[in-house]
């Protein structure tokens, strides 16, 4: 049975976490979004202390305040993100990932953005899942 929850361990925390994601990554992008995605080693872990278990895929999130001024739109997105994980991280299972929203981002629709982040999803278990 899947664990859908949003829990800490499932979260970027530190400076050190994102600083790892955007020096070596594999990038997709849309309209929407520009997503990062490293694939995590055992060797990665054991240098940063990691000890969480490293099938949990781990999320990230930076939404600028350039690209979205009011704050209520910030949080429309972060949450659209965070739900559209939670419902596909049996996919992305030992992988941190960072989702950067785009200025081109439409946050008054929301079917728009699921679908663009469940298409990342499948390219992303695809592509890096497997390597």
């Amino acid at each position: 049975m899947n664990n859908f929850q949003f829990g800490r361990e499932k979260r970027l925390l530190t400076a050190q976490d994102y600083s790892a994601v955007f020096k070596d990554n594999r990038s997709f992008k849309d309209r929407s979004f520009l997503i990062l995605v490293k694939l995590v080693k055992r060797s990665d872990s054991k240098e940063q202390g990691n000890t969480l278990d490293l099938r949990v895929p781990r999320l990230g999130l930076a939404i600028s305040k350039k690209n979205f001024k009011r704050a209520v739109d910030r949080n429309l997105v972060k949450r659209v993100v965070r739900e559209s994980f939670r419902n596909h991280q049996a996919l992305l299972t030992g992988l941190d990932i960072v989702v950067m929203s785009r200025a081109t981002t439409d946050v008054h629709n929301s079917l728009a953005l699921h679908a663009s982040l469940e298409k990342h999803w499948e390219q992303i278990s695809k592509i890096c899942v497997q390597s």
